[in-house]
């Protein structure tokens, strides 16, 4: 059973080291591996709009560079105080590691949760590259 409590707790305090000063919106995500594993990221901003991350990729960038590619769930978490789906650029890398439960959060207590291909029907993969 997915604690989605917690791993909302560790966006959101991972959210408060976001590097934001163009758009003032702070995003956390947490990535949680099939094996159990917690990996947090925020949002890192840059003057070139283009070279911007996103947390959600920041959380996973940092699993696979500990050498993680199993994938059960990822939490999403803004101060922008609504629920904060990925946006298609995040929605694409995520779907490179299979449908996994994504979790939409206000808050602790305020949630919801969805698989990826409800966010992302269609998507390119392998398959594709013929």
């Amino acid at each position: 059973m997915i604690d989605y409590k917690k791993m909302i707790e560790l966006a959101k305090s991972c959210m408060i080291n976001s590097y934001s000063p163009y758009s003032n919106f702070k995003v956390g995500a947490c990535v949680l591996t099939k094996n159990g594993k917690y990996f947090v990221g925020t949002n890192i901003e840059n003057a070139s709009f283009g070279a911007a991350i996103c947390a959600e990729r920041s959380a996973i960038s940092c699993a696979i560079s500990q050498g993680e590619r199993d994938f059960a769930c990822l939490a999403i978490i803004s101060s922008g105080g609504d629920y904060t789906p990925p946006c298609g650029i995040c929605r694409q890398v995520l779907s490179e590691f299979g449908d996994i439960e994504i979790v939409l959060a206000k808050d602790e207590n305020d949630f919801k949760v969805c698989k990826l291909k409800n966010l992302l029907p269609n998507s390119f993969d392998s398959g594709d590259m013929k």
